[in-house]
């Protein structure tokens, strides 16, 4: 951006736009170093595990790769034939291993916490208590009988 001087007629025009320019110089200055500031506070630690921590990110990196679905697709099908299909043949630990892959893939960390939690309330026990209010019982505290 150039600007035309050729408004500068007097000392007092040139003083007065020195001051402006020196003013504008300073101005940038705070502003530059306030929005570096905020670029640099983007890639905090603590402004980037707030970001990418969460729950539902955690063990998602996009929606392509999801980690926990990968994981529980390979430790599903091992669980179930180490336990279910310990002594059964080979054809039918085959058929196991690839119904379990497939819903392992299926599986994320949503639905795993969800299911978590409704097995969890099942065997949670929900007390009932009834809010017990002030019960008059027709003496008053400053008589001589209290």
């Amino acid at each position: 951006m150039k600007k035309n001087y050729n408004s500068i007629r007097t000392l007092d025009d040139l003083h007065g736009e020195v001051y402006r320019l020196k003013a504008d110089y300073k101005h940038r200055g705070v502003m530059l170093k306030e929005d570096s500031k905020a670029y640099i506070s983007q890639f905090s630690i603590g402004n980037l595990i707030k970001k990418y921590a969460t729950p539902s990110s955690f063990l998602k990196f996009d929606e392509k790769t999801n980690v926990s679905s990968k994981i529980m697709s390979i430790a599903l099908p091992l669980l179930l034939n180490s336990t279910i299909f310990k002594g059964s043949g080979v054809i039918t630990k085959a058929l196991g291993a690839l119904v379990s892959g497939k819903v392992g893939k299926s599986l994320d960390a949503e639905n795993l916490s969800g299911m978590f939690n409704m097995v969890k309330s099942l065997f949670t026990k929900k007390d009932k208590k009834k809010d017990v209010g002030f019960v008059d019982y027709g003496i008053p505290p400053d008589s001589e009988t209290y």
